[in-house]
């Protein structure tokens, strides 16, 4: 089980990750890293040992899976769990190769010096997706050790997450930690004081949302994050900010391309596969098809159908489709938009975005899009209207008719141009609808048009405030 590696190598490893053994604390690398707002949800999840289950923690490479759980070996210790019942395992090190969960476990236990007791401990395997048939081996575990405590995480997100629902009904609670919100972003670095909380009328009701101050410094902090602000060392890291081609793209984009996806889905042609990439990034919010990617990035149209999935397993990308100008989905999809899962990904690839490039409306989209993508039980679509298009729509989960509409902008044009909204307006009479909204730069207000009542928020403000509905929707 333990080919070409010294037991006493692996038992020396196993306390080196476990420095709370002794020092009774965590490392100060991961004591000083901010806590993410997900981080009280998950552990109220991942620390509740009533439940026979255990927790995969499932998100994007460098949105803090491995800080999280280090804050979790934190919390546990805060609450008087013993030291020496917390076990970490990074499982993609490489000394770890070939040996199951249960054999890490029992060698874990001889580390911490405890081997025979089987009862009460908290078991912490990062990066499980390097693991074959990983999702057996935990189910193993968490039928057999009741009276312990299963977490583990994995960059892999669908394809964790299809694993977890296969193998580990009943067995597998999931939790997504998704890039940096908007609103995590602007938290974070208590940036938060120009903001007022206001009500706008919707409907018979008034919903919350934000103003801010001075919407131009608020804009810029926009620009921020969809430069770099979907990861959280960046954000604390003078040396990424100036440079986060090289801090995204090696250790984001890269090894992504480079290492999991290959390693995990057996891909040999890892060129063909960053090409796809490469013109997915460049071109995101667009609308595409299958013969449109073929041609653009050189790869067959089958080829590009699996690796449009292997891109979403490892959240990189995200697919949209579309309703027609009744609401109707359409049964085959032959066009559909790609949203990179994070806006930061194109400018690593690239160059930063500044506020009047060309590509500044394709990327305010995606950040907003980007808002939403992690909430629950929500699945959003695009409209084809005639020769135009409705950014969001909303369908209803009782009937799945949309039920709400959105235009994303980043201008103050449609304000008094109304035309520009055309295709928004013939879409919500045709559905039925009597509101929509409208991001914009910087105009706000509400102006009845055609009978349609149409609420303008500017596009960062409206992004902060979704970004705190989806946490608070996660609660």
């Amino acid at each position: 089980m333990l080919k070409n590696v010294a037991i006493s190598q692996v038992l020396e490893r196993m306390r080196f990750e476990n420095p709370w053994w002794v020092s009774k604390a965590i490392d100060p690398y991961y004591e000083q890293m901010p806590r993410r707002m997900y981080f009280n949800q998950f552990a109220g999840v991942a620390l509740q040992q009533s439940v026979n289950r255990s927790v995969v923690l499932m998100g994007p490479r460098r949105v803090g899976k491995t800080v999280m759980l280090h804050h979790l070996v934190k919390q546990a210790l805060e609450k008087g769990i013993a030291a020496r019942k917390i076990l970490f395992i990074t499982v993609e090190n490489p000394i770890y190769n070939n040996i199951s969960l249960e054999d890490l476990f029992t060698r874990g236990r001889e580390a911490a010096g405890d081997k025979d007791e089987l009862n009460g401990w908290y078991v912490i395997f990062d990066e499980i997706q390097y693991l074959k048939d990983w999702d057996v081996h935990l189910k193993v575990l968490v039928d057999s050790y009741r009276n312990s405590r299963f977490i583990v995480s994995g960059s892999a997100a669908a394809a964790l997450q299809l694993k977890s629902k296969e193998s580990g009904a009943g067995r597998f609670t999931d939790f997504m930690l998704p890039p940096l919100t908007f609103y995590e972003f602007i938290t974070m670095q208590n940036l938060d004081d120009g903001l007022k909380r206001i009500e706008l009328p919707w409907g018979d009701n008034k919903v919350p949302f934000y103003r801010a101050t001075d919407i131009r410094q608020f804009n810029k902090y926009f620009i921020d994050y969809m430069n770099y602000g979907g990861y959280p060392e960046a954000i604390f890291s003078e040396a990424v900010r100036n440079d986060p081609e090289r801090f995204i793209r090696h250790d984001v984009v890269d090894k992504v391309l480079l290492r999991d996806l290959p390693g995990l889905y057996g891909i040999r042609d890892i060129q063909e596969l960053n090409s796809l990439f490469t013109t997915i990034a460049y071109n995101t919010a667009q609308e595409f098809s299958p013969e449109k990617l073929s041609q653009q990035s050189g790869s067959q149209k089958l080829t590009i159908k699996r690796y449009i999935e292997y891109l979403e397993a490892a959240f990189l990308i995200k697919i949209v489709r579309k309703v027609d100008t009744s609401g109707k989905r359409f049964q085959r999809d032959t066009l559909f938009k790609i949203y990179l899962t994070n806006p930061a990904l194109r400018s690593a690839l690239f160059s930063p975005i500044q506020a009047t490039d060309e590509a500044i409306g394709a990327m305010v989209e995606t950040a907003i899009y980007a808002q939403w993508m992690h909430r629950q039980n929500f699945t959003p679509y695009y409209a084809r209207v005639d020769k135009g298009e409705v950014d969001m729509v909303g369908l209803s989960a009782k009937d799945l008719k949309p039920n709400w509409a959105l235009e994303i902008k980043w201008s103050d044009r449609p304000f008094t141009r109304h035309k520009e909204l055309q295709y928004l307006i013939k879409f919500c009479k045709q559905n039925g609808l009597t509101q929509a909204l409208v991001t914009t730069l910087q105009a706000e207000g509400v102006q009845t048009i055609d009978g349609i009542e149409v609420t303008f928020i500017p596009a960062s403000t409206y992004a902060f405030t979704v970004g705190e509905r989806t946490l608070e929707a996660t609660s």
